[in-house]
């Protein structure tokens, strides 16, 4: 059985959602949509592979304190690729 990314969230108000997300060695979220725009803040450096639901893969590079931002709708499982723990925030805009 494949390990499973921890989300804990942090801050849910009528703006804002903030989720502190944890992954394991390999573990991964699961296939899941983003209904609402997002950024990401890596909390630590490391590839990520992501897998759409077309089973494309792509390997992310993530730097510690690099964020980004995506628009509500995508679809993906992310899986830690990095070979140690990984851990970053997740900032959605309701």
């Amino acid at each position: 059985m494949t390990a499973k990314a921890s989300g804990e969230v942090q801050e849910d108000n009528d703006t804002t959602r903030v989720t502190l997300w944890r992954f394991a060695p390999e573990a991964e979220t699961g296939v899941h949509r983003h209904e609402l725009d997002y950024v990401v803040v890596p909390l630590t450096s490391g590839a990520l592979k992501i897998v759409d639901t077309q089973g494309k893969e792509s390997l992310s590079e993530l730097t510690a304190g690099v964020s980004y931002f995506r628009r509500a709708g995508v679809e993906h499982n992310v899986i830690n690729a990095s070979g140690g723990d990984f851990a970053f925030i997740e900032v959605e805009f309701k």
